[in-house]
């Protein structure tokens, strides 16, 4: 497979990388990845399983073209109980995880990111084998960014970097403080 890449300096290997835990900041340190390529001239995609409402991270890649593009591939309404998700978030996660692999495979992208892919597969949304045959499938030259809480073991296991956020002092603990615009979302 050839790669049809904006920025032709080949890297020795594409990686797999895993930002999970309980702390905030796993989405803001991929789209902080997707930046700092973008500002190497490489071509970025992130599906975002789960998440279909306004982000402010969605109008900041906005501006920067055809080099970041982020698919929100679940409903506004997405809380799916783990034990019996609704049928049409299963289906919106199958699709988009599938979004996902083509973005993979499509040799237009250097960083291909799946946002809340670690929670799909938690809350059932998606298989583990499913999200597995991801990181198997990567081509050489692409990296591969799996977010969210609840990684699978096996999933840390194929990951060659793995950070966790770990929540040490939150303000929504400590003052009740809700999510605000341009910080939580």
């Amino acid at each position: 497979m050839t790669l049809n890449l904006l920025n032709n300096q080949p890297w020795p290997r594409g990686c797999a990388q895993v930002y999970t835990g309980n702390g905030k900041g796993k989405t803001t340190a991929a789209f902080g990845l997707a930046l700092r390529a973008a500002g190497r001239g490489m071509r970025c995609f992130i599906g975002q399983l789960m998440k279909g409402s306004e982000y402010g991270e969605l109008a900041g890649a906005a501006a920067l073209g055809d080099l970041i593009t982020v698919e929100q591939l679940g409903s506004a309404e997405c809380i799916p109980l783990r034990e019996d998700p609704a049928p049409e978030d299963v289906e919106l996660a199958r699709r988009g995880l599938s979004r996902c692999r083509e973005a993979l495979l499509s040799g237009d992208y250097r960083v291909v990111i799946v946002d809340e892919g670690c929670v799909a597969v938690h809350f059932k949304l998606i298989s583990e084998a499913d999200l597995l045959s991801l990181v198997d499938d990567r081509p050489d030259g692409v990296e591969l960014v799996v977010t969210g809480r609840y990684a699978p073991e096996s999933l840390l296991d194929r990951a060659d970097l793995v950070t966790e956020m770990r929540d040490v002092k939150h303000y929504f603990d400590t003052e009740s403080l809700p999510a605000r615009d341009g910080i939580e979302r």
